[in-house]
């Protein structure tokens, strides 16, 4: 199906979580901000381009800003180009629509009709994650010659990574892990990325857009970034990659409606793993579209009668059954984000059942597969992912049977985490180098196969090593 086509069948078949996340946002109440301390930002924002950087770093996700962060601290004259806006982090429901939920930028409508999300801000999808944190699984790395074992241990050391007291874990949270052990699975809180002494019981804000400054999110390193001199333009859309004599120079882009150019010794794409094979093809550079993972997941919800709740933080425990590719956790959602999820499976009887509603996430590790277009992506499930998803989808119901809810419906799947678009050893090297000389990639496109995790930890790592090799002599 063309491009164009595509397009149109999404737009028939715009989903009804979209269409309430829409309508929730025109009527996002104004009081929201007032209870809230918007998080400070020291982002140098002077729109004065230099006539040339050491290096340009399009994309201000995990991969991008510690690629920023590493390179500014040694003194290199470095320039940040962002799709998205800066602007401080407030925790609503109308920021967070802007950065991940416009069709065709932080939202693709896929041929099913599913939903494929990414935040297009500073700081990327991070911004709006769970602040769930993950080590990069070493075996697969390694079999590409990379070690991240120093980096991850130099970020461990630095960053606030590890499990939730008990104080912020949920009442929602742990009804689910009583059910799941007592079932006899290995339900274990989860390594978060979250400063425990800033979070707020109660809160329900990380998928938002922490104001706070409790989630560690990219625009931490930015800001590092920016204290060593590194330059972010942000609403600034990269349109290609310049070259001269087969090296890569710099890149034009968009920015106030005007056409700019930069220039740089080394390039940087961390566009995620739609926005950077896109740049790829429109350099010419990449064939017209390319296959990829995306993690797809569906929400298991049921009602339970004792509860009182709706409001904590989100996948503080869970189990991984790596060998399976599933995974499941708590998924404490927003009101709005739960009662889109109801639209959306047509139970319109469980709308307002949001403070008595269990949720559980399955996610699993599909296939690569489907594509990215220049102006589309899609990634059909296959039928192993199927299987997985049911299998997953089946220990959910257990579990949720297990704590005496009712009223048990599942989501349609959605997917967060597109990667696997220039595989390490297919689309760049061990150094993420293109096969252009001084262009490199650092995001979740270099992902060397398909995931099933959440990818933060594994790009932080990433561009620690890429930051290194790039400042050495």
């Amino acid at each position: 199906m063309a491009g164009d086509d595509l397009a149109g069948t999404a737009c028939r078949q715009l989903p009804a979580l979209l269409i309430l996340t829409v309508v929730l946002t025109a009527q996002a109440p104004a009081r929201i901000l007032s209870d809230i301390a918007a998080h400070p930002t020291s982002f140098p924002m002077n729109a004065a381009l230099s006539p040339s950087y050491d290096a340009i770093v399009v994309g201000s996700g995990p991969g991008g800003a510690t690629v920023a962060r590493q390179l500014a601290r040694r003194g290199s004259r470095v320039l940040v180009l962002e799709q998205g806006s800066a602007a401080p982090l407030t925790g609503t429901l109308g920021q967070m629509a802007k950065m991940a939920a416009v069709p065709g930028k932080g939202v693709f409508i896929q041929r099913d009709a599913s939903l494929l999300v990414q935040g297009i801000t500073a700081g990327g999808s991070s911004a709006v994650n769970f602040a769930t944190a993950a080590a990069p699984p070493p075996e697969m790395f390694a079999a590409y010659g990379i070690d991240l074992a120093p980096a991850l241990r130099e970020l461990r050391a630095e960053l606030p990574i590890g499990p939730l007291p008990d104080t912020l874990v949920g009442p929602m949270a742990t009804r689910i892990m009583q059910g799941a052990r007592g079932l006899g699975l290995d339900w274990q809180k989860l390594d978060k990325m979250i400063r425990p002494q800033i979070c707020r019981s109660g809160c329900w804000r990380c998928a938002y857009g922490c104001p706070f400054g409790a989630k560690w999110s990219a625009r931490d390193f930015l800001d590092e970034a920016g204290q060593h001199g590194a330059q972010l333009l942000d609403r600034a859309r990269v349109l290609r990659v310049t070259l001269e004599d087969g090296r890569a120079t710099g890149v034009e882009f968009m920015r106030d409606g005007q056409l700019q150019s930069a220039k740089a010794r080394v390039v940087v794409l961390a566009g995620g793993g739609v926005g950077s094979p896109r740049l790829l093809h429109s350099s010419g550079l990449r064939p017209g579209d390319s296959s990829f993972f995306s993690d797809p997941v569906i929400a298991v919800m049921g009602s339970v009668d004792d509860i009182d709740g709706g409001a904590e933080v989100p996948m503080a425990a869970g189990v991984r059954f790596d060998a399976d590719g599933i995974s499941l956790a708590d998924m404490t959602l927003p009101k709005p984000m739960y009662q889109g999820f109801t639209a959306q499976a047509g139970r319109l009887d469980r709308l307002f059942a949001h403070r008595r509603t269990l949720s559980i996430m399955v996610k699993i590790r599909d296939e690569i597969g489907g594509a990215v277009g220049p102006r589309w992506a899609s990634k059909p499930l296959q039928a192993s992912d199927r299987q997985k998803l049911d299998t997953g989808v089946g220990m959910a119901r257990e579990i949720l049977a297990a704590v005496g809810a009712t009223h048990v419906f599942q989501s349609r799947h959605f997917a967060a985490h597109p990667g696997g678009s220039v595989r390490i050893g297919d689309g760049v090297d061990s150094n993420l180098q293109t096969g252009v000389a001084n262009l490199f990639v650092c995001d979740a496109s270099v992902i060397p196969q398909a995931w099933g995790l959440p990818p933060t930890l594994t790009l932080l790592c990433l561009g620690v090593r890429l930051g290194e090799h790039l400042a050495a002599p």
